[in-house]
């Protein structure tokens, strides 16, 4: 009998009853042919591999992480509150070291819901993976994650919830945003004042192969995290990268993305896009199991695979090698970035931006306010008006907060103008407390 390097745990979660359209392509099959897959090729006969069930997650740990608006149950569904429940499930499994690995195969995705939420945007209403982390922050004092979100899509919503969490490094590794939704990601894209580069945003070019993705991997994102030394690994493991995706245009292929997990190492990997659904996802998460079993993923290619219609063009890696450059620049330079920033202690910066919500046709205006601290990752201030909800105001507390980044935080709340406001939201995540006050 097989016996895995590493006792991995997994939990599918297909959500029977929830699509966009039947059609649509993130749908129930997308995860029904991976489930036959590692059924006909008896993955759970293997010795150290186990099934666990997904959790149902609370409004407690979803309100540590969003605003929904105009509450949680108008933004999710039960499948929604299961899919998050998966991550937390798997993340449990793995911090009681019942296993040393997880993956958290479940549908609906996460990666581009951002802090406040108002509906569905690029197919996600909640994000699965910051839910999941602030849930083991809560319960097992996690402090230091690294979010490496390998995704075809930038994983815009992940990069906006932590733009201002300097413990949080995350690495969103997609195609270019001038080629692909949701249009953002570009290396310039660092973080807040007080996060200043620990947010990497990595923009591949159309056409990258295997070898791009595993050439940034070594070059740029393990020295990263090297360096960063977290607690924790997370991989936001879409695979519409794969050179079959109808959505995207990489080739990347299970091979690949097997030999990406075994040298990233994540603890948790949590599945978000890929929607080749017979001629990728049975194979690359088959290939990821395997990897973070610890066991041989050789034999897992695909039925079309052809290993020269999948070159890298030399005018791509050229781009790739440049990319990696400046990001490795960047990150070189994040103390002296940071103490810049650290100048400006005890003022507020102030920023605008516009969110479209593609699949519900939301557009939103929002106003952020973050104080600047040099001693943690600052009290923020959130103004945010959509064209279908009335305008609210949400504060968010951090985790680390300091005294004065706390008092400063309840003084805007308590502040806070009702004829203004419909609501006013306070997320104190050092009590694990979240407030609403409204007409």
């Amino acid at each position: 009998m097989f016996k895995a390097g590493k006792k991995t745990g997994l939990v599918f979660f297909p959500a029977f009853d929830w699509a966009i359209d039947p059609t649509h392509p993130e749908r129930e099959e997308r995860l029904l042919y991976t489930q036959d897959q590692v059924m006909e090729e008896g993955i759970f006969d293997i010795n150290g591999i186990k099934e666990y069930k997904p959790d149902i997650v609370t409004l407690e740990d979803i309100r540590r992480v969003h605003f929904c608006v105009p509450d949680e149950n108008t933004v999710t569904t039960k499948s929604h509150l299961i899919s998050a429940g998966g991550a937390t499930a798997i993340a449990r499994a793995v911090m009681e070291k019942k296993v040393e690995k997880g993956f958290a195969l479940v549908r609906p995705p996460g990666h581009h819901a951002m802090r406040i939420t108002h509906g569905c945007r690029g197919f996600c209403h909640i994000n699965i993976e910051a839910i999941m982390i602030e849930y083991i922050r809560q319960k097992y004092k996690i402090k230091k994650v690294a979010v490496v979100d390998t995704d075809c899509h930038h994983g815009d919503g992940t990069n906006d919830i932590y733009w201002h969490d300097p413990d949080t490094l995350f690495i969103s590794i997609h195609q270019d945003g001038r080629t692909m939704y949701p249009g953002s990601g570009f290396p310039n894209e660092l973080g807040g004042p007080n996060a200043k580069c620990t947010n990497l945003n990595i923009p591949l070019p159309p056409g990258t192969s295997s070898k791009g993705y595993l050439y940034i991997l070594k070059n740029s994102i393990l020295p990263a995290l090297n360096d960063f030394k977290p607690e924790i690994i997370i991989n936001s493991a879409g695979q519409d990268n794969h050179y079959t995706d109808p959505l995207t245009n990489m080739k990347f292929s299970a091979q690949g993305y097997a030999l990406l997990t075994k040298l990233l190492k994540p603890d948790i990997a949590v599945l978000e896009g890929g929607y080749s659904i017979e001629g990728a996802l049975p194979y690359v998460n088959l290939g990821i199991i395997l990897a973070m079993a610890e066991l041989d993923y050789s034999k897992v290619i695909e039925p079309d695979y052809n290993a020269e219609k999948l070159k890298q063009d030399v005018s791509v890696t050229d781009k790739i090698k440049k990319t990696s450059d400046i990001i490795n620049k960047y990150w070189e330079q994040r103390h002296e970035i940071t103490e810049k920033q650290a100048e400006n202690h005890g003022k507020f910066a102030e920023t605008h931006k516009e969110v479209f919500y593609d699949t519900d046709n939301i557009f939103e205006r929002q106003k952020e306010r973050i104080r600047i601290c040099r001693d943690c990752a600052g009290v923020l201030e959130i103004d945010s008006s959509a064209s279908t909800n009335p305008r609210i105001s949400a504060i968010h507390i951090p985790f680390n907060a300091c005294n004065t980044c706390i008092e400063t935080g309840y003084k805007i709340f308590e502040k806070a103008d009702l004829q203004k406001y419909k609501k006013v939201f306070l997320q104190d995540r050092p009590k694990d407390v979240y407030k609403i006050k409204e007409i």
